[in-house]
Order: C-alpha cells, then sequence, then structure tokens
C-alpha cells in the first residue's frame, strides 16, 4: 500500500478549514513545558556496535534459558519442539495477518482449520475460532459470550481462578456493567458456595491457581439448574490425562495456549483459546475457518460466518478482535500435530507424575506442608514454607532456580502468605527436582 504524505497546499487547506493559521496553533493549549522538546536519540552506529550493545542489555535478564525453571501461574516452561518455528518460518506462515483473500491465504487457512479441529476434540465442544490474544482476554471474551446470549449482567467466578485472569474480565467488565461476584474456596482448595441465581455464566478454572482439580460435574448442575453458562478456563496440557471439559459439562472453554509451541516470551505473545457448542456459535468472538469446495469442486479453506465481526457490523460485531496473534496460534496447532493423541497422553503422565515427586520431596525434605493434600493436582501446586516464600525465591534464584510464585504476589493481604506455588513440567528431571528441593531446604534454614 502506497503511503502519500500531507503536501504543503493539503496542510494548508485543513488548517484554513478549522479556522487554524499554523500547525503549532494547534497545540497552544499545552504548556509549553509540558511540550516534548525533541527526544535524545544519540547518534548512529555500526551494526556490530548496536549488537554488542543489545546483547550487553539482555544478558542483564535471568531467563528460564539459565535458570532452572518451577514457575507457573499462568506461564508454563514446557518443551518447544524445534519443528514448530521450523516450520513457522516460512514464508507463507510468517504472518499473523487475517487471510482475507482465500485464494492467497490456502495454508494459513488450513492451518488455523486443523487448530479449530484439534481445538474441538480437547475440549468436547462442536466449535473454535481461529485463536484470540491470549488466556486472560479469552476468559473475558466468553463472559461476553455468555452475557449475550443470557441477557444477564450477573458473573459467578470462582476464588480460585487466577487472579490475572479476573483481573482481565474485571477490567472488561467495568465497561460492560457486569456484576461480578467472587465466590471463596474451601479446605479442599476447590470452589465453594457457587450461587447461580440469575447469572450469566459461572467461571471456574482447571486445575485452578492452587493446581487442584475442581469438581467440574457438580459445578455444572449448579449453572445448568440456574440456567447460566459454565465456562471452564482449561488447561489443555492436561487433556491428555484427563476427560474434556465440554463432557464434563461446560458450555464454553477458555485456554491460555502458551505451553503449546510458545515460548515464555517475558509474558507474552501468547495465544488465546476458546470453544463453544454449536447454539453459540453467533456470539463467538474472532475469525471462524470454514471447509468449503470452489468452482472447480476442489476442496478450500475460507472465513465464514463474518457478518458476526466487525469488518461489517462494526459497533454490533461480537467483538473487535481484529489482526491478533495468529502466528502464536498455529504455533499451538503444528506442536498439537506434533504431540499427537499418544504424545499428550506421555505429557500429561510426566507432568503428572513429576509433580508428585515434587511435592513428596518438598514436604520431607525442606519442611514444607502440603496445601490441599486430599485434592488431586496435575502439574502444579502449593505448600506452606517454614520461611518467607519471597526471601526463598531469591535464595534460590542464587542457586541457579526459579523456585516458584509465591501466592502473596497473587492473593496479597490473605492468609497464604507463606505459601509458594510450584509447577512442575515435563521439562524438569530428578535431578533438576532433587538439587531444587535441596537449595529450598537450604534457603529455609538461611532466611528463616
Amino acid at each position: 500500500m502506497d503511503f502519500a504524505p500531507h503536501t504543503e497546499r493539503d496542510v494548508e487547506t485543513m488548517l484554513a478549514t478549522i479556522g487554524a493559521s499554523s500547525v503549532d496553533d494547534l497545540f497552544a493549549v499545552i504548556p509549553p513545558s509540558l511540550r516534548l522538546g525533541g527526544l535524545p536519540i544519540p547518534d548512529g552506529h555500526a551494526e556490530a556496535e548496536v549488537v554488542r550493545e543489545m546483547a550487553a542489555l539482555a544478558a542483564l535478564n535471568r531467563s528460564a534459558d539459565d535458570l532452572v525453571c518451577f514457575m507457573g501461574a499462568g506461564s508454563y516452561d514446557h518443551h518447544v519442539p524445534s519443528m514448530v518455528w521450523a516450520v513457522l518460518s516460512r514464508g507463507e506462515l510468517a504472518t499473523s495477518y487475517t487471510p482475507y483473500q482465500p485464494e492467497l491465504s490456502q495454508g494459513v487457512l488450513q492451518t488455523l482449520f486443523e487448530y479449530q479441529t484439534m481445538i474441538c476434540e480437547l475440549t468436547g465442544l462442536d466449535i473454535s475460532n481461529a485463536g484470540l490474544y491470549d488466556g486472560g482476554s479469552a476468559l473475558a471474551e466468553a463472559v461476553n459470550l455468555a452475557t449475550g446470549a443470557t441477557k444477564r449482567a450477573r458473573v459467578v467466578v470462582a476464588g480460585a481462578v487466577n487472579p490475572l485472569y479476573a483481573g482481565v474480565l474485571a477490567t472488561q467488565g467495568a465497561g460492560l456493567d457486569l456484576e461480578i461476584s467472587t465466590t471463596g474456596w474451601g479446605s479442599d482448595g476447590r470452589a465453594t458456595a457457587v450461587d447461580a441465581d440469575g447469572a450469566a455464566a459461572v467461571v471456574v478454572q482447571q486445575p485452578n491457581l492452587f493446581g487442584c482439580l475442581e469438581d467440574l460435574p457438580a459445578v455444572a448442575q449448579i449453572a445448568r439448574a440456574a440456567g447460566a453458562r459454565l465456562i471452564v478456563h482449561q488447561d489443555l496440557t492436561a487433556t491428555g490425562v484427563l476427560e474434556a471439559p465440554g463432557a464434563l459439562g461446560a458450555d464454553v472453554v477458555v485456554s491460555e495456549g502458551q505451553p503449546f509451541g510458545n515460548h515464555l516470551n517475558f509474558g507474552g505473545p501468547y495465544a488465546g483459546v476458546i470453544a463453544c457448542r454449536t447454539a453459540d456459535v453467533r456470539r463467538l468472538p474472532g475469525r471462524l475457518v470454514g471447509e468449503t469446495v470452489d468452482r472447480n469442486g476442489k476442496r478450500a479453506f475460507v472465513l465464514t460466518l463474518q457478518a458476526r465481526e466487525q469488518h461489517i457490523r462494526r459497533e454490533k460485531a461480537t467483538s473487535n478482535i481484529c489482526t491478533n496473534q495468529t502466528l502464536n496460534t498455529l504455533a499451538v496447532a503444528v506442536a498439537l500435530a506434533w504431540y499427537g493423541p499418544q504424545g499428550l497422553r506421555e505429557l500429561g503422565e510426566q507432568c503428572l507424575a513429576r509433580a508428585h515427586y515434587a511435592r513428596d520431596r518438598l514436604v520431607e525434605q525442606a519442611g514444607a506442608t502440603a496445601l490441599f493434600q486430599e485434592t488431586p493436582i496435575f502439574k502444579e501446586f502449593a505448600v506452606r514454607l517454614p520461611a518467607d516464600p519471597v526471601a526463598v525465591c531469591e535464595y534460590a534464584a542464587s542457586e541457579g532456580f526459579l523456585a516458584g510464585v509465591p501466592l502473596s504476589r497473587l492473593i496479597p493481604g490473605g492468609d497464604l502468605d507463606d505459601a509458594l506455588l510450584v509447577a512442575v513440567t515435563e521439562k524438569r528431571s530428578r535431578e533438576e527436582i532433587d538439587a531444587f528441593v535441596d537449595a529450598v531446604a537450604r534457603a529455609c534454614k538461611e532466611v528463616a
């Protein structure tokens, strides 16, 4: 697309139209002291000098490549198959732009169609879109779907939903005049006192913030009796060992796609996942890829049901998902294809076994107390430590470990200030777990 800047005559015409004598007149209301007087841009440097300086800045960070990572709470250090980004580096795929012209975009469209198919299989639901921004925005979009479908404004959020996701929902909900109420959690770490009367949706996370598995059939029964949609924020890496949430009563399933094919990326960009039942398809946000035949009778893929979207319906659209992180969504698709059903099951089994091993060792060797020990977990768990978790994490980092997330950072001012949230993925070897436990044990003695 060509770009032609305004000519001097264009500028004069526009200024005359609005009654201004110069461009400076447009900014006269801004005091000179508040105006930007120029950016402190240094002189140009040779490429080698720029690379050296940027490398020095990057070296100040300590990432999961430098430290053994046991952090989670929404972002997880899973293996990223090398083939994922090798495939995505192909020119026809290395773009996040929406494939409006199907005759030029069959490769991207077919990959997205296969992604949608795999997401439907994992969630047990009928329809998936072609991706959203991340797990938090996906939750907000799911609630928007539910409020539109039920014509209700009340939303019930389980207390053990990740506060980072709940915060995104609260931000969007403020503009939509939603009435958001939050439940507590019981001694088993699961949602308790769920009152769905008059609610558009009940939101739970599976596994929840504490790593505990929620009783989805029980919550689904409560939501169904009240005419509310059950929205489940599901960790898709668990679907190889857990029954699909759709089969347990979920009406809408959302997820953070980062664990499949996407690096931690300092928190983003990621890929949001959403799937729903057929009844709600016209309220589903974002792009939908469908299969059809062209005029020659050949199989083809196109964007479908576009009347839902903002480039046609404008302010009446279901959402405002424009060009999003489709490249990250394609990474999810390639990674899922790489795993396959058996690989996904093995992934889940390894996470499950290693998380249990790590929790048992922390209790036995580091003096930790497991929280909600009677409730099943998957790859994440919470423990109370005999020392300040923040100080323990700082000590562990000095010994080469990202020890976890202090729950006081997610739920401040509660009775979990001494608790640490630990995530264990398939990447963690037994030797790394043992060394991590020893480091935590030493930290608890040093900082207590």
